[in-house]
């Protein structure tokens, strides 16, 4: 595990305000550093790219420079950490936008021979999802099924080759108590320190 390579992809889109998942991210990082780890950090708020509006561009639009780094550094990881917020059921547009860019084929999947499935070319990585949202984390689980952090573990990184990923849901972030949110700093602490 020593000199694993962990990236970690900040998925809140403002980048005008620090929000519990900006700390969240310096958490892991602080623990994975501590540990000896090497890390590397994508920022979504700050990275430059256009939205895919045709599968056109999906299968053969030119990456865009911020992009082609992202896409760099998923290849030098070893571990990716995704932290998000969860916005009206799902992750935010942005993020999703980001993913649409990122997970091409060529780049994340090749395009199936005759009768074959898709070859997955992100194999021998692992993630960790990290999501937060206003509501109570067992209600999101519960009653929507959490498909917004289904959809991600598996149309976008299993389908790539990405496993095992693992998930950390954090409710009533925004309500939440000084004392609880320290709490979660910790163990996200604790999982850099691990590499998990």
């Amino acid at each position: 595990m020593m000199g694993r390579n962990i990236l970690i992809i900040q998925g809140h889109p403002d980048k005008e305000q620090v929000h519990f998942g900006h700390a969240l991210g310096q958490a892991y990082q602080e623990g994975a550093d501590s540990a000896g780890f090497h890390t590397r950090q994508v920022t979504i708020a700050t990275a430059e790219f256009p939205l895919l509006n045709t599968k056109f561009e999906f299968d053969h639009g030119q990456v865009p420079a911020a992009i082609k780094k992202a896409q760099d550094d998923i290849l030098w990881a070893d571990h990716i950490v995704i932290i998000y917020p969860l916005w009206l059921g799902a992750m935010p547009a942005r993020l999703k936008g980001f993913f649409e860019q990122v997970f091409r084929p060529g780049f994340a999947m090749s395009e199936p021979e005759s009768g074959h499935l898709w070859k997955k070319l992100l194999k021998g990585k692992s993630a960790r999802i990290i999501v937060t949202m206003g509501m109570p984390a067992f209600f999101y689980r519960w009653f929507f099924g959490g498909h917004s952090l289904k959809n991600l573990q598996r149309n976008i990184l299993s389908f790539s080759g990405i496993k095992p990923i693992k998930a950390t849901m954090i409710g009533m972030v925004d309500e939440g108590k000084e004392k609880e949110l320290k709490v979660w700093l910790s163990r996200v602490k604790l999982l850099g320190e691990k590499a998990i």
